[in-house]
């Protein structure tokens, strides 16, 4: 009777520690595409989140075109709050089921990120791509409120600002954060936000990931952009200096910082050209 009981034992002893049996694509609680599109990541945690409490994050990933668990998946997995790693980075990681349960003590609540990376495809490398989860904790509803923002602003990226992270090279550099943090703590903050951030997303998904792979394969390109990205950048700290606490006021600036680009990068220009071309002609 002893060895039946230390033959069932062999599979929980061999199972990697960061092994989970394969959820079906559904079941996940969110669904965010990784960076360039190649795979879909879902996230859902055990139970209700809450600080001082261990909970399991349950992540896969799907292959978008069949909507099925993609096996074999080379992985990292890092946890960040306010800036700083509080769980990981873990050392790139082999799922051979594609999916896997991390066991996760939150110390406090707040908002916090999950830093998904992914490396490899059915033992194949491939370029790094990433994928951030926000994670409310101390909400029992977590990944509500980041639904409402994420899953549209999301249909066709992996959960960043895809030109201006391949621009400054990460998704921590302080321009890609000024961005994020422009958009969920005072755009998304409205009603007249969400919705322009619906439009504008619509729009902007259907290009940037093009426009990251040139910049990733030409570094002059790169550089271009980055200094084309600078006054926009400039313009839109502007908002953070501003009280905004209404509609109208939500409106009013962010007219005003659209029309100001606007002037910026087509008024400006066109005028100089304008000027540039009579003063040529006499």
């Amino acid at each position: 009777m002893k060895y039946i009981f230390l033959l069932l034992l062999i599979p929980l002893l061999t199972t990697p520690a960061f092994g989970a049996e394969p959820l079906l694509p559904e079941d996940y609680e969110q669904i965010l595409p990784s960076e360039n599109g190649t795979l879909n990541i879902g996230l859902s945690l055990d139970e209700a989140t809450q600080a001082n409490e261990v909970t399991k994050l349950h992540i896969g990933w799907i292959s978008p075109g069949f909507n099925k668990i993609q096996q074999h998946i080379d992985y990292r997995i890092t946890v960040i709050k306010d800036g700083q790693n509080v769980f990981g980075p873990i050392p790139l990681t082999h799922t051979s089921v594609g999916t896997v349960k991390i066991p996760l003590e939150f110390t406090s609540n707040g908002q916090y990120q999950v830093k998904i990376e992914m490396e490899g495809i059915l033992f194949q490398p491939i370029p790094l791509e990433t994928t951030y989860f926000t994670i409310n904790v101390g909400d029992a509803n977590w990944w509500l409120e980041q639904g409402e923002e994420t899953i549209q602003e999301n249909n066709n990226e992996g959960g960043g600002c895809l030109i201006a992270t391949a621009a400054f090279g990460s998704e921590m550099s302080p321009q890609v954060q000024q961005l994020r943090e422009i958009r969920d703590n005072i755009v998304m903050q409205t009603s007249s936000g969400k919705s322009f951030m619906t439009g504008f997303n619509q729009v902007y998904y259907s290009f940037s990931p093009y426009v990251a792979d040139y910049e990733r394969e030409n570094p002059i390109f790169k550089e271009a952009v980055k200094v084309t990205l600078t006054p926009m950048l400039a313009s839109f700290s502007l908002l953070t200096h501003v009280p905004i606490d209404s509609e109208q006021e939500m409106l009013g600036y962010g007219i005003g910082v659209i029309l100001l680009n606007v002037g910026m990068y087509f008024v400006a220009p066109a005028v100089l050209f304008t000027a540039i071309k009579n003063k040529l002609r006499k």
